[in-house]
Order: C-alpha cells, then sequence, then structure tokens
C-alpha cells in the first residue's frame, strides 16, 4: 500500500505510465485511428473558429456552431456536385496533356532528346507502374474514407453544440475513485491540445496561404486546369517543407508542356520565393518558438511517421513530436545559436 502511495505522488512517473496507457488504448483501436485523428482536427478547428468569430459578434455560441456547420455543409454540396465533376475532368484532361506532349516531343526539343539519351525510359516506367498502384490503392479507400468524415464531422458537432456539457460531465471523472488518472488524462490532453492542435491549425493556415499564393502565379503563367492544381498543391503543402519541394516535380512537369524551359525556371523561383515567405514570415508568425525545427530533423520525423502511421503520419508527424517535445519540457534554442560561429569569439 505505501509503494501504490508513492506510486501516486511520483508526478513523472505516474503520468509516464498514464501516457504508456494511452498509447496502448490507442494501439489496440488502431483500425479506428482515421475517425480519432480526423475528429480530432474538424473539432480542434471548428470550436477555434467558433471562438473567432464570437469574440468578434455577439451571438450565442451554439447559433454560431449552427451556421458554421450549415455553410460547411452546403460547401459540401455545391462542391460535390458541381466542382467535383469539373476537378476530375480537368485532371484527366491534364494528365492526357502532359503525357501527350512527352510521348511525342517536338524534334527541335533537345533538352527530351538528352534525357531520352541518358535515362532509362524502362525504369521509369516501372516506378510509374508501382506508383499508379499506390494512386488506385488509395482511390480505393476513398469509400471507406468518406464514412469516416461523415462520422467525424458528426462527432465534432454534436461536441461544438454540447461543449459546455461535456466539459461539465467530464470534469466529474476528475472527483472519481480514478481521479489521478484522470487528472493525468486530462494534463496529458490539455498539453496535446496546446501544442498538436496548434502546429496542426498553423499547418493548415500555411497550406491555405501556399496554395493561394501558388495558384495566383500559375493563373499569371497561364497554366491550365487551375482547379486540380490548387487540390494537388493544398495536399502536397499540408506535409511541412517535403510538400513544397514535392510539389516542385509535376509543377515542373506541366510548366515544360505550357512554356518550355523558361516556365519551368519561373516555376522554381516561384516556389522558392514563396517557401522563403512562409519560412520567414508565416512560420514565425503563426509558430510558436518550440515548434521551430531544423529541416533535417523535419526530414527524419516525416521518414519514421510515414513508415508507422502511412499517410496520416505525413499530416500528424510533426505536431505530434512538438507534443513530446513539450511533454519533455525540451527548450528551443535561441536564434543566435543557430547560426555556426566559425570560432570567432565575441
Amino acid at each position: 500500500m505505501a509503494l501504490w502511495e508513492k506510486f501516486k505522488q511520483n508526478d513523472g512517473l505516474r503520468r509516464t505510465v498514464v501516457l504508456l496507457v494511452i498509447c496502448a488504448i490507442l494501439f489496440f483501436i488502431r483500425d479506428i485511428i482515421s475517425l480519432i485523428l480526423l475528429t480530432f482536427i474538424l473539432t480542434y478547428l471548428i470550436t477555434r473558429l467558433v471562438n473567432g468569430v464570437y469574440r468578434r459578434i455577439p451571438l450565442p455560441k451554439k447559433i454560431i456552431a449552427l451556421l458554421i456547420y450549415g455553410f460547411i455543409i452546403v460547401f459540401l454540396y455545391f462542391a460535390l456536385t458541381i466542382y467535383t465533376p469539373k476537378l476530375i475532368t480537368q485532371t484527366i484532361s491534364m494528365v492526357e496533356s502532359v503525357i501527350s506532349f512527352y510521348q511525342e516531343p517536338n524534334s527541335d526539343n533537345s533538352l527530351l532528346e538528352w534525357i531520352s539519351q541518358n535515362i532509362s525510359f524502362t525504369e521509369i516506367k516501372e516506378q510509374l507502374t508501382s506508383g499508379v498502384k499506390v494512386i488506385f490503392n488509395y482511390v480505393s479507400s476513398i469509400g471507406s474514407m468518406g464514412m469516416t468524415f461523415v462520422m467525424s464531422f458528426v462527432l465534432s458537432f454534436f461536441f461544438c453544440i454540447e461543449e459546455t456539457w461535456v466539459k461539465s460531465f467530464s470534469s466529474l471523472f476528475l472527483t472519481s475513485k480514478i481521479s489521478w488518472f484522470s487528472q493525468d488524462v486530462a494534463y496529458l490532453g490539455k498539453k496535446f491540445v496546446n501544442t498538436f492542435g496548434v502546429v496542426l491549425e498553423a499547418q493548415f493556415l500555411i497550406a491555405l496561404v501556399n496554395t493561394g499564393l501558388t495558384v495566383l502565379g500559375l493563373y499569371i503563367m497561364s497554366f491550365p486546369q487551375l482547379l486540380s492544381l490548387a487540390l494537388m498543391i493544398f495536399i502536397f503543402s499540408l506535409v511541412p517543407v517535403a510538400g513544397v519541394i514535392l510539389s516542385c516535380v509535376p509543377l515542373s512537369l506541366i510548366g515544360y508542356t505550357v512554356g518550355g524551359v523558361k516556365d519551368v525556371f519561373y516555376v522554381l523561383i516561384m516556389i522558392a520565393v514563396i517557401h522563403m515567405f512562409e519560412s520567414y514570415f508565416l512560420n514565425p508568425k503563426l509558430m510558436s518558438s518550440k515548434t521551430d525545427l531544423p529541416v533535417f530533423y523535419i526530414f527524419i520525423i516525416l521518414m519514421f511517421s510515414e513508415h508507422f502511421f502511412g499517410v496520416w503520419g505525413l499530416v500528424v508527424g510533426i505536431p505530434v513530436f512538438v507534443f513530446l517535445l513539450d511533454l519533455l519540457e525540451v527548450k528551443s534554442l535561441d536564434k543566435k545559436l543557430r547560426l555556426p560561429t566559425l570560432g570567432i569569439k565575441k
């Protein structure tokens, strides 16, 4: 009994055990991890939006939540009935035009001649075949993902409508027979929301800004099928740092079909400028200093998180890592320490 009391009084050990228990529970229910993550993301973003509107417009939060969810439903209706067919048509048209361009290059196209002489198209074909298989696997799961989104949307709706009641009911566990466990779960949950949620919200806002600026640049360069390109850029932008680099490849291929090497150069310059704007302005404005990670760490985290969690890992890998840093109280370095001193003494 004395050992049990010592365990409950040791905050660090007790919270570590609670965290391991939560991780074990998540492992056993990993089949519905997409539902859990999507519910949290929707609930967090919409709750933040409701609170933001509430600070500016003196309306009851339930009314604001109903209006926001109603707007989302109307937007989804028009997206599915009007824009989705256009998106599919534009995507098919874009793929067909790019394939036909590279299958029948102009006679004066020296770049493609050099590529054909120095690169094995057999290997490229094999890589494309494997990539197409992966795409078809993801497309086949769209139906199940759609049902997951509907369930997450409904759950987030009921949380936003009954937020006060949910919080009041949950607080009852803090005075129950498992109060020590509930208090540690509440502590970890608060840490999780303050780090994971903030970073995820920042990633979402950065993705929107990147998509808007990139599509504006592509519109100025007269790129076709902007709706398909906007969706692709937004999805890539949700992946920190690596998404910007990955988007260079399809945009460069399409740019070459539109205006040749000149447009490829413009695309690369545009992406570099937007990436600098993101790194030096958006990240410091939208993320706190503790989320500022070296690019080397970001790529390592993305590789491991994608391996263990699949596509979700690319989106939530960085927020989860930042949550662990906050839990371990790993502080951010001062900006002056990030630059090499080259042995010069002050």
